[in-house]
C-alpha cells in the first residue's frame, strides 16, 4: 500500500509539472513574459508554491517551457551553415527564425532579451548567436550580404517581426514571411527585386 501511494504521489508531481509546462508555454506564446507565476498556477489549476515546487524561479520555468523552441532554432541555423551557398543558408535561416518567432511572442522576447535567464537557455542562445555570426561571416566573404551588415541588423528584424499582429497563427507566419523576404531585400549588397510572397491584410494599429 506504501508503495502504492508512493508510486501515485509521484504520478499525480509529474502531471502536475507537465501542466504547468504546458500552460506556461501557451501563456508566454500570446501574452509575453510578463505573465505572473500567480496566473500561471491558476491556469493549471495548482497552487503557486506547486509551480515553485518544481520551478525555483520564473526563469527556471522560462527554460522548461521555451527549451523545444530554443533547440528547434539552433537546427535550424546549424541547417543554415551546411548550406552549399552561404547566402542560401542565411536567407533560410533569417525566414525560418522569423517564422519561430512570430509563432511564439515569449520566446521571440526571450531570446533578443539581454536580461539574464537561466543558465541551460542562456548557454544555448549563446551557442546559436555564435553560429549566426559564423553564418554572416560566410556571407558577406561570398559577397551577397552587404559589408556593413551587423548582427544586431538581425535583433532588430525580430524585434519588428515580434510585433506582427493577425487574426490566427497561419496568417502570422504569411505575414511574416513577406516581411523576412521585405527584409533579406534589403540586407543584400545587390539586391534583386523579386517578386514577395502574398500580402496578409493586417490591422494599421492595435486594438
Amino acid at each position: 500500500m506504501t508503495a502504492e501511494v508512493g508510486t501515485k504521489l509521484r504520478s499525480d508531481a509529474r502531471d502536475n509539472r507537465e501542466r504547468i509546462v504546458e500552460v506556461a508555454r501557451a501563456a508566454f506564446a500570446v501574452d509575453g513574459l510578463d505573465v505572473p507565476i500567480r496566473e500561471i498556477a491558476r491556469r493549471a489549476e495548482v497552487g503557486v508554491a506547486t509551480v515553485y515546487r518544481h520551478f525555483q524561479t520564473k526563469e527556471a520555468l522560462l527554460t522548461e517551457a521555451f527549451a523545444e523552441r530554443m533547440a528547434s532554432c539552433s537546427v535550424i541555423v546549424e541547417e543554415g551553415l551546411a548550406a552549399d551557398d552561404p547566402w542560401a543558408g542565411f536567407s533560410l535561416v533569417i525566414s525560418r527564425l522569423m517564422e519561430v518567432h512570430a509563432l511564439d511572442r515569449g520566446f521571440a522576447r526571450a531570446f533578443i532579451s539581454q536580461q539574464p535567464h537561466a543558465a541551460d537557455f542562456a548557454a544555448e542562445r549563446d551557442r546559436t548567436v555564435r553560429m549566426l555570426l559564423e553564418l554572416v561571416r560566410r556571407a558577406q566573404d561570398a559577397g551577397p550580404l552587404r559589408s556593413d551588415f551587423v548582427l544586431e541588423d538581425i535583433s532588430l528584424a525580430l524585434m519588428a517581426n515580434e510585433g506582427i499582429r493577425a487574426e490566427s497563427p497561419a496568417l502570422r507566419v504569411a505575414a511574416s514571411r513577406r516581411f523576412a523576404a521585405l527584409m533579406l531585400q534589403s540586407f543584400e549588397s545587390n539586391p534583386v527585386c523579386a517578386p514577395l510572397p502574398p500580402a496578409v491584410r493586417l490591422p494599421m494599429s492595435r486594438a
